[in-house]
């Protein structure tokens, strides 16, 4: 008994040292990435005062790197991963929503030149109408992949842009949240696309794409249209 007991007592203690560890390496690493990340915000034009108030008691989370090689729609045959978005009810949903939301759909068609229809199967896949935004706070994944993990440039800039769609006021810090990887709002749209692509598309004054479907609506139109989208043609089928 007492030879399990020592067992035990090394293993636990063990397990406690290995942890401390490297909740110590995490923090270490973090302290001086931010600190880094706050230099370069200022370069970009985010005020050090607004990066000190968005970032106050910013911590790493660690479970969002599990997800950088481990996407479904990378791994899963293309007709599972469509048929798990696509279904009877699905497409009911957007036959409503197409009707309840045909003024600004019609204003976004118009302007950029892009089918309701499409807009409304974007709005579908991406968020399942509004049903699914994700629930990670965007600072705190998007701080960690800057700092750990594969691809940290990549995420270091959309980081920044985070900072800066917060400190315009579009949208409020609390209200941000998304995908691990920082894709947020009703269709989706990472952060540096939200500052190049988004619109305004109620006339308030914001761009809110997570608050306001008719920004949504107009900002994917948008987004289709500066990739080329070219109306009439058809595609997939």
């Amino acid at each position: 008994m007492k030879t399990t007991r020592t067992i035990l007592f090394a293993s636990l203690s063990l397990i406690i040292h290995t942890a401390a560890a490297q909740t110590g390496a995490t923090g270490d690493r973090f302290s001086p990435c931010m600190a880094g990340l706050r230099s370069d915000a200022a370069a970009k034009g985010v005020p050090t005062a607004a990066f000190d108030r968005l970032t106050k008691g910013l911590s790493p989370d660690m479970s969002v790197l599990e997800f950088l090689d481990y996407q479904p729609e990378f791994r899963t045959p293309i007709w599972d991963y469509l048929a798990g978005l696509v279904d009877d009810e699905r497409v009911a949903d957007a036959l409503v929503l197409r009707q309840q939301w045909a003024a600004p759909l019609a204003a976004a068609a118009e302007r950029y030149r892009v089918d309701a229809d499409t807009v409304i199967a974007v709005w579908g896949v991406e968020s399942n109408f509004g049903r699914n935004f994700g629930k990670r706070p965007l600072l705190t994944s998007l701080a960690t992949l800057s700092c750990y993990g594969r691809r940290q440039p990549f995420f270091r800039g959309e980081f920044l842009s985070t900072l800066k769609i917060l400190d315009a006021g579009d949208i409020a810090p609390e209200r941000l949240v998304g995908s691990w990887a920082g894709a947020f709002g009703h269709t989706q749209f990472m952060p540096s696309t939200f500052l190049r692509l988004a619109v305004d598309g109620d006339g308030d004054g914001k761009r809110d794409l997570i608050d306001s479907v008719p920004d949504a609506l107009a900002s994917t139109a948008n987004f289709l249209n500066r990739a080329g989208w070219r109306a009439g043609e058809p595609w997939g089928y």
